[in-house]
């Protein structure tokens, strides 16, 4: 699976304020940071207050900070927000598909994006942070 360059900026964002939690982070301080476009960190950042994991503040001092404690927040969740484009064009509303009703790699798509999805749900955005509970890579 690919996640896309939105989904990926939200979840650096949110790492960091994590990271920086007393701090308040202009978008612009944010993107900065990970040298991407202020205009669309601003986007994304915009679509975290909505759905809750940053506080937003307007004004010269105005900013973003994390609304929730990081242990409360499950990556997961946060990939299932931003990264709303289907996996392949099958998933999508009114599909025309000529391998549609007899393909069953839909099936098997969806099942393999459940448990990619299931494994992000193990991990919070403090287990991001911590180097102790970070983890371990999957023998290949």
């Amino acid at each position: 699976m690919k996640l896309t360059s939105f989904t990926d900026f939200g979840l650096r964002a949110l790492i960091l304020l994590a990271d920086r939690k007393d701090e308040v982070l202009s978008a612009a301080q944010i993107a900065d940071h990970f040298h991407v476009s202020r205009h669309h960190m601003a986007k994304v950042l915009q679509e975290l207050a909505a759905a809750g994991y940053v506080v937003a503040t307007r004004g010269a001092q105005g900013g973003v900070r994390l609304a929730r404690d990081p242990r409360d927040i499950r990556i997961g969740d946060v990939v299932r927000r931003l990264d709303d484009q289907p996996l392949v064009e099958c998933f999508g509303a009114g599909s025309d598909c000529a391998l549609l009703p007899r393909c069953r790699l839909k099936a098997m798509l969806a099942r393999a994006q459940h448990g990619f999805l299931r494994e992000l749900d193990r991990f919070t955005l403090s287990d991001c942070l911590e180097k102790s509970k970070s983890p371990t890579p999957l023998d290949i």
